[in-house]
């Protein structure tokens, strides 16, 4: 024993005399210590709950967030930390690049780590940059999305009796995740032969958590409602106005013109079709696939005479694929048209880009349009791609139907650009100020999936990690509003998966649905408050309507899917210019004012200059000698010190 101490001692002397790197035990500040769940993985496979200590210090300083857990965490934390702490300044109103963060994690265990613990990050953060007290009996998990919200997370079971192992009182987790759903395993001998059969079965998890360890659980949509359950402060929440327009009557024009164009360029090829000479079996393929045109443009004027403008729009498009398609493919006679069709989609491409590339972005909302014209080129640049790939296996078929895909998707990049052009208003801005937001949504997808891929194995596949991939090569490329919707796209089918796994009950699922859209909602109206016309979210929540009407759990969940990506881009482009600065600062919807309803008062925490270290009190506050890379490096070695005895 008096051997271990006399290695402690010599560390720190050690430890002391080292220059400081980036950062310095801060002078004033505050720490907080809290608990939260999370899973580890046992040796034959099974996930378990343990309960993990956060020990969270901010401290005057230069914008870094340092982050130490030990055991070292099976999924990297790092990306949810940085999220954390933009959060945590947001919506406290303070500027981050001020501060220093200071994170350290332990467990007895070795746990999966990742999202989980990033709404429990950001309320420490905000409790410490506040001098808050927090509750020891309170723990949460969930994911902090970039607006604020409470995204899902897995392992909820596990997570609630760890929760109760250690005391806690209240367990806080995601809206939505009340319900979940088990695999139970059954053995039966039957004649000396062992059965083993497995059902599925829904649990509920309060009730279960209250019957068995009296632990009350609480579903919550935000950090806000997170802050008060642990610290008894309400942050105030932005105002949601109380009349929300969300209607596309801005494209009623160009829907009507698109309906008529397609309806007449698909009354055009049947006719060619018609007239032709092609063979019987290249007849009735080609037929078959202007009969799905056919259906596509019913469902469109359908539409159109409800008013659902965007979604005129999606469904010409994929009707005008599947007529190009059938209109190039009797235009071939030889593999050198294919080659030259090729040839001339690229051209057409080219110069949509050269367009899109020399608009002068005004103001947010035209900000908006740009970037999804920009996703779309390089949409059609792959498509493109996969065409020249199916033209060298000599499938010219599919050579061709990617060709008109590419081209139909280039068009339509061109339309968002031109719909930009008319709601120029504003602020120049710069392409390259989109550089840390892509950064941001990149690594925040890539966490999600690797989260999933560690938690259920390979469920989907290559899904996610092929769309992370290509929206890194788009970040390579300095395409970095392209990079920021594959980015998006891959986070939102990840929480949707999270948030429906293993739910096969329409009514749970609608009831879900329905939680989405009010969140799409509530994240453009407040968009509008600040003078944004979100166009991009309102055409995306149209079209999750239109999926709504549907009947099957696939309609539900293309439905959940576009009202998600309504909310994030609602909320992914709003900015605000600091005073007297001419540099942009971005901003997520959830963004209120500096001052909060209920002023911080003066806790039992001491300051950091303290001489003599404290320990934690009941409420996690006042531990105020934890501070920099120092006594991280000292938290690292002592299970080793433990070992030695």
């Amino acid at each position: 024993m008096k051997k271990a101490y006399t290695v402690i001692v010599t560390l720190l002397l050690l430890l002391s005399a080292l220059p400081a790197v980036g950062a310095q035990c801060p002078s004033e500040g505050h720490t907080v210590v809290l608990k939260a769940p999370a899973v580890s993985r046992t040796a034959d496979g099974r996930l378990v709950g343990v309960a993990t200590n956060f020990v969270i210090t901010v401290a005057p300083g230069s914008g870094h967030v340092y982050l130490e857990t030990w055991p070292l965490a099976e999924v990297d934390m790092q990306a949810s930390a940085r999220l954390a702490t933009q959060i945590a300044g947001k919506v406290t109103g303070k500027d981050m690049s001020k501060y220093d963060v200071f994170i350290q994690v332990r467990a007895d265990s070795p746990i999966i780590g990742g999202p989980s613990a990033g709404g429990t990050m950001t309320v420490g953060i905000i409790a410490a940059l506040e001098g808050w007290e927090v509750r020891d009996d309170v723990m949460m998990t969930g994911m902090i999305n970039p607006d604020g919200t409470i995204g899902p997370v897995g392992g909820i079971l596990e997570k609630a009796a760890a929760a109760a192992s250690v005391g806690a009182k209240l367990f806080l987790i995601p809206e939505g995740q009340r319900i979940q759903v088990v695999q139970e395993r059954q053995e039966r001998n039957i004649g000396g032969i062992i059965q083993i059969t497995t059902r599925t079965k829904k649990v509920d998890v309060a009730q279960y958590a209250k019957e068995r360890w009296g632990l009350e659980v609480k579903e919550i949509r935000d950090i806000y409602d997170a802050v008060y359950y642990f610290t008894g402060h309400r942050l105030q929440k932005p105002q949601v106005p109380s009349t929300i327009q969300i209607d596309t009557s801005f494209l009623k024009n160009d829907a009507e013109k698109d309906y008529e164009n397609t309806t007449a360029y698909y009354q055009k090829v049947f006719e060619r079709l018609r007239r032709s000479n092609v063979d019987y079996s290249t007849y009735v393929t080609l037929r078959e696939a202007l009969n799905q045109a056919a259906a596509l443009l019913n469902s469109s004027k359908a539409s159109l005479d409800e008013g659902m403008y965007y979604t005129v729009l999606s469904k010409d498009f994929q009707a005008r694929i599947v007529i190009r398609h059938v209109d190039w493919y009797m235009g071939v006679q030889t593999v050198q048209d294919v080659s030259n069709l090729l040839n001339q989609v690229n051209s057409h491409i080219n110069e949509t880009e050269r367009y899109v590339s020399g608009m002068e972005i005004q103001g947010m909302t035209m900000l908006q349009a740009i970037a999804a014209a920009e996703e779309r080129i390089e949409q059609a640049k792959d498509a493109l791609q996969d065409a020249w790939k199916s033209f060298y296996n000599g499938n010219y078929w599919d050579a061709i139907g990617n060709a008109a895909y590419a081209y139909e998707r280039a068009d339509t990049a061109r339309f968002w650009a031109s719909l930009g052009k008319r709601f120029a208003s504003g602020e120049v801005i710069q392409r390259e100020e989109l550089r840390d937001t892509a950064r941001t949504y990149i690594d925040e997808s890539n966490l999600i999936a690797t989260y999933i891929e560690s938690m259920y194995g390979d469920v989907l596949g290559t899904s996610l990690t092929g769309t992370i991939q290509k929206a890194e090569e788009y970040y390579d490329d300095g395409k970095y509003s392209a990079a920021i919707f594959t980015a998006m796209e891959a986070r939102v089918r990840g929480e949707v998966f999270l948030d429906t796994l293993g739910i096969d009950n329409v009514t749970v699922l609608r009831d879900k649905l329905e939680q989405m859209k009010e969140g799409a909602k509530t994240a453009i109206g407040l968009a509008q408050s600040k003078g944004i016309v979100p166009i991009l979210a309102i055409a995306y929540y149209e079209f999750a309507e239109s999926y709504e009407k549907g009947e099957t759990i696939d309609d539900i969940q293309n439905a959940m899917i576009f009202y998600q990506y309504a909310r994030e881009s609602a909320g992914v482009f709003l900015m605000e210019a600091k005073s007297g600065e001419t540099n942009w600062t971005w901003t997520n919807p959830l963004n209120p004012p500096a001052e909060t309803t209920t002023s911080p008062t003066t806790t039992s925490s001491t300051s950091a200059s303290s001489t003599q270290s404290t320990e934690a009190s009941s409420t996690g506050a006042g531990i105020t000698s934890l501070c920099g890379p120092g006594i991280i490096a000292l938290f690292a070695l002592l299970p080793l010190l433990r070992r030695r005895r």
